[in-house]
């Protein structure tokens, strides 16, 4: 039997006194996909954040590689990647210079594999620019270049698609894909439709586990 890389077990979230899910129990394994779905305000954000420790579950518990979240807080951005949905880059920094302050927190990387990332997302020549004079997209697109940079296997990845044009979206898309098909596991919510789909692909829709 194939051991999940990340579980919930009776997972429950409330916020601001109304309960947005509960009793979730979910076994996500090396290969899969998971678009996590619903309408505004089914918890989609707030799931993702507890998958990644940034928020605490109102009940129940989060198993990375068979341990507790809570047990392994020191290890979570060596063994996750989390993007969200602001790309949560310095406006005042380059790209560069982005991806090298993000990347010394956990997995250190040379210029040369910045400088790859950065071609990998289309933002060749853009290296030393100053990420507020950057449009919205290539923004996004500077945030998204992390998951070129030798990342952890899981990533948890809210709406990655956000401000991408047609081709930046069919970019991403199959890489993602990729990574789940080379073993990666990917966890994601999105309003997008998905033409890409690796063999591993499901979804949890939170509107209709409402507690």
């Amino acid at each position: 039997m194939i051991s999940p890389v990340l579980e919930t077990q009776a997972l429950s979230c409330e916020r601001d006194w109304r309960m947005l899910f509960e009793g979730l129990d979910l076994q996500l394994c090396a290969g899969e996909m998971l678009q996590v779905a619903g309408p505004n305000g089914s918890g989609k954000t707030s799931l993702l954040r507890l998958l990644c420790g940034l928020m605490q579950p109102t009940s129940g518990e989060i198993l990375l590689q068979g341990v507790a979240l809570t047990r392994q807080r020191d290890e979570l951005a060596r063994r996750m990647l989390w993007i969200g949905h602001a790309a949560g880059i310095k406006g005042l920094l380059t790209a560069e210079e982005n991806l090298a302050w993000l990347c010394a927190l956990h997995r250190p990387a040379s210029l040369e594999d910045i400088r790859a990332a950065l071609a990998a997302v289309g933002l060749r020549g853009f290296e030393d620019v100053p990420c507020h004079t950057l449009s919205a997209g290539q923004q996004r697109r500077v945030a998204l270049a992390r998951l070129h940079l030798d990342p952890p296997p899981l990533w948890i990845l809210d709406e990655p698609f956000t401000a991408l044009d047609k081709q930046g979206v069919a970019e991403l898309e199959r890489h993602l894909a990729d990574h789940c098909e080379a073993g990666g596991l990917v966890v994601l919510t999105t309003h997008h439709s998905l033409a890409h789909l690796p063999a591993g692909y499901r979804e949890l829709d939170l509107g209709q586990r409402r507690a």
